[in-house]
């Protein structure tokens, strides 16, 4: 039975405590598992004291990519950069952008999706806050490295398509059987026709084992080796903040 909120209790709720809850019963149950009245029962209260906090589904849909965003930002202020000796400080950056972003794309795979379209569908200045400041350390990186504001934005879209791409891919491998041992029979890829499908069928390990990151951050690198440089004074400077 769900507690009645009194005073006592609303006070101890938040924003960031009803998304928080939000993102563990997603994680746990799917997306298909997120209503109000359930979040309100994970959190001891009754739905009604969750409006002071989100107005409704479609909001707490928006609140959950403005905590997989502060995850990412909080995750970039306590990791630390690193690439070669003479990689320009930019690339390593944005190395270091996308394996967080990665890391948690793989902590909540069911809040993905919504990540690659839920910001989209409003204009820029109505996205999450924390959206706006990944973006926003994004470009000053480029900008500091020394490129253009046009080549700076090539290189912004490019980078989210591939991450997002990528990500996207990787957690569309359904298993059909999480119990069997065998690639093709544990994604299901043994009920394609052989004849049919010969390629496919022969690259069943490939799908079933590989390095995901190493993959993304390799794909990565051969993009940004085919974009313009920054002026040779910027090479070594401008890197993250």
């Amino acid at each position: 039975m769900v507690e009645r909120d009194g005073p006592e209790k609303r006070g101890r709720l938040s924003r960031p405590l009803v998304l928080d809850a939000a993102v563990a019963l997603v994680d746990r149950e799917g997306l298909g598992a997120l209503t109000m009245r359930r979040l309100a029962a994970e959190l001891g209260v009754e739905s009604m004291a969750l409006y002071r906090y989100t107005p409704g589904k479609e909001a707490l849909l928006d609140g959950l990519t403005e905590a997989y965003f502060t995850e990412i930002n909080a995750r970039l202020r306590t990791s630390a950069a690193g690439g070669g000796p003479r990689e320009p400080e930019w690339r390593m950056e944005l190395r270091r952008i996308a394996q967080a972003f990665a890391a948690v794309a793989h902590s909540h795979p069911e809040i993905l999706p919504l990540v690659a379209t839920r910001p989209l569908a409003v204009p820029v200045s109505r996205r999450p806050a924390p959206a706006l400041e990944l973006t926003e350390h994004i470009l000053s990186v480029l900008g500091r490295a020394g490129f253009d504001d046009a080549t700076t934005l090539t290189i912004y879209r490019t980078f989210v398509a591939w991450n997002l791409g990528c990500l996207l891919v990787d957690k569309r491998q359904v298993v059909d059987n999480p119990e069997e041992p065998d690639p093709a029979l544990r994604l299901g890829l043994h009920r394609l026709s052989a004849t049919e499908y010969p390629r496919l069928r022969a690259l069943v390990p490939r799908f079933a084992d590989f390095d995901d990151q190493a993959e993304m951050l390799a794909g990565l690198d051969s993009l940004l080796n085919g974009m313009p440089e920054p002026p040779l004074d910027a090479f070594y400077g401008g890197g993250g903040s």
